[in-house]
């Protein structure tokens, strides 16, 4: 296997501000423990794909109900890969949790954006059977699989990120 990847955290600051703006969370002392309680992405066994995303709070979504998380973590990764997230699969079969974006691209050039490369999830609850998913605080919620992609033979791009989430159609 190719080692192509780092997960790092955000800067407190940088997580702070994304809290706050989330959650409107002003205590900065709860703001520091979720941040210090933050546990970077893993696989769970040898053979899995995916990097096991972990939730810093507590969430309980009923049928229908979004919730857009701050994971605090960031990536740095070799230019010619991507990482691209899902909803865990459990989640996704027992519950009909969904990405919001349904994958989640992380492109190498986010890592260098004005607000760290920092990775957010918005997750719904799309529960037809009436369930309430429970995620408790540091149960794995979303995974992260890295996968190398190419361009074609014409490709002309020249442009340099300049800015967070979104920000390449701008």
């Amino acid at each position: 296997m190719q080692v192509v990847a780092k997960f790092e955290k955000v800067s407190y600051n940088q997580f702070s501000e994304s809290w706050k703006d989330t959650f409107q969370e002003d205590s900065e002392q709860t703001i520091k423990e979720i941040y210090d309680s933050i546990t970077l992405p893993k696989r769970a066994t040898v053979g899995s794909a995916g990097y096991d995303f972990f939730s810093p709070l507590k969430i309980e979504l009923k049928p229908g109900e979004t919730i857009k998380i701050p994971t605090g973590v960031r990536v740095r990764m070799k230019e010619d890969w991507v990482l691209q997230c899902y909803p865990r699969s459990g989640l996704g079969f027992k519950f009909r949790l969904q990405l919001n974006n349904t994958v989640g691209i992380i492109d190498s050039d986010y890592y260098y954006s004005d607000n760290e490369g920092h990775i957010f999830s918005k997750i719904t609850n799309d529960s037809n059977e009436g369930k309430t998913v429970i995620i408790e605080k540091g149960d794995g919620f979303m995974q992260g699989i890295f996968m190398q992609y190419g361009i074609t033979e014409d490709d002309q791009v020249t442009e340099k990120r300049n800015g967070g989430f979104g920000s390449t159609t701008k």
